[in-house]
């Protein structure tokens, strides 16, 4: 009986060139009860050769995951280290940055985030799960965290067997608090916000498109917490308009904007029912950044034509030499497709559009070359005459 998975001869698996996944109906299953889910399990080839250590789990269709190219154990020395070899990829003085991006780090299925002096940790495997502890621990003592928030309550759990859950480290209330993100002061609430209540991955699109806001009418489109108004209006914006779907986050930009000292004017609204109905209104500078269209295979071609309705109807809206900053977060829809949406929305809206620069993930969320499934942004900005 031996104590590895092993790979079924006869094909070619991603794993042999760097990918970090392996599904069951790769490898031979192993017999009932050799492994635990969540233990840390060798790999090997056909041929014997090992291909690295990962996380085990039989309820999930990725089975394995890796986390080191050799036998290792995953124990708690194992995961400082690779928390530490995380914040070395990163600036060790920021005290707002993404400090862990999964499979990108080599931690499976762990996500955190630092807003100061508190965290937000969320884990979406079961091994990553018996380790939460070791990640809260190095937390207080690397870095100093006062606070820290499990957001383990992604719909991604239940395929790992893992029940949903929303608690604090120390058991005690989580109050929100404000936090200075690149001049402007957020309320933060790692509880009851959407993912951590601020999306860090856009924090450098935000100060980027505000360079063309100064003077400009600006529409912020699905605005969440406001961080593209916010960064308009304090840049010089003649206005800015922001619109979301959801009530909870207009007021929130409302209130960001307030404790700024800022002016944005809110709406609740679908974006797209916004657009029909406002057909007359101009902007100079329109920001889509939109939630994921595509989260499944099988929807990205609706998806597709989603961005390109949306893009056509922001592109009618704008005035000559206006930008569009659009924005994609459907990790499945790559930056060629959705340039090529952009031009059939062009096309359509009879107008011509030039690409300024195409926009991907800050350094804090970095792409495993090897993993494409860890980039999942990408944007352009672009001048509509």
């Amino acid at each position: 009986m031996s104590d590895f998975l092993r790979l079924k001869p006869g094909r070619h698996n991603r794993v042999i060139d760097g990918h970090p996944w392996v599904f069951a109906g790769e490898i031979i299953p192993p017999p009932p009860g050799l492994f635990r889910d969540g233990d840390a399990v060798e790999l090997r080839d056909p041929k014997d050769r090992v291909l690295g250590t990962g996380l085990y789990n039989a309820k999930s269709q990725i089975v394995w995951r890796r986390f080191a190219r050799a036998p290792r154990p995953f124990d708690e020395l194992t995961v400082h280290g690779l928390l530490d070899a995380a914040l070395a990829r990163r600036d060790k003085n920021a005290r707002v940055q993404r400090l862990v991006w999964s499979e990108s780090d080599n931690l499976p299925g762990l996500v955190v985030e630092r807003f100061d002096d508190c965290a937000s940790v969320q884990s979406t495997t079961c091994g990553m799960d018996r380790m939460l502890p070791a990640v809260a621990g190095w937390l207080q003592i690397r870095l100093g965290i006062k606070d820290i928030v499990f957001r383990c309550d992604s719909p991604s759990r239940k395929y790992e067997g893992l029940e949903s859950y929303v608690k604090t480290w120390d058991g005690k209330p989580f109050r929100p608090r404000p936090v200075m993100i690149d001049g402007i002061t957020y309320t933060i609430d790692l509880v009851g916000g959407q993912k951590t209540g601020y999306y860090l991955d856009q924090r450098e699109q935000h100060s980027r498109v505000a360079q063309f806001a100064k003077g400009r009418k600006v529409l912020d489109a699905c605005c969440n917490q406001g961080g593209f108004a916010l960064q308009a209006a304090k840049a010089g914006a003649a206005s800015v308009l922001a619109i979301d779907i959801s009530e909870d986050c207009v007021a929130a930009t409302k209130a960001n904007a307030a404790a700024n000292g800022l002016t944005v004017e809110g709406v609740t609204a679908n974006i797209f029912d916004w657009f029909t109905t406002n057909r007359e209104t101009k902007f100079d500078l329109i920001i889509l950044d939109p939630p994921p269209f595509a989260r499944t295979k099988d929807s990205v071609e609706g998806a597709l034509r989603g961005y390109k309705e949306l893009n056509l109807r922001a592109m009618r809206l704008l005035t000559p030499g206006g930008i569009l900053a659009t924005y994609s977060c459907s990790q499945r829809v790559s930056i060629d497709d959705y340039l090529a949406v952009l031009g059939d929305a062009a096309a359509d809206a009879r107008r011509e559009a030039r690409l300024v620069e195409i926009t991907g993930q800050p350094a804090d969320h970095p792409v495993l070359l090897t993993f494409p499934e860890s980039r999942y942004l990408k944007g352009a900005i672009v001048r509509v005459d």
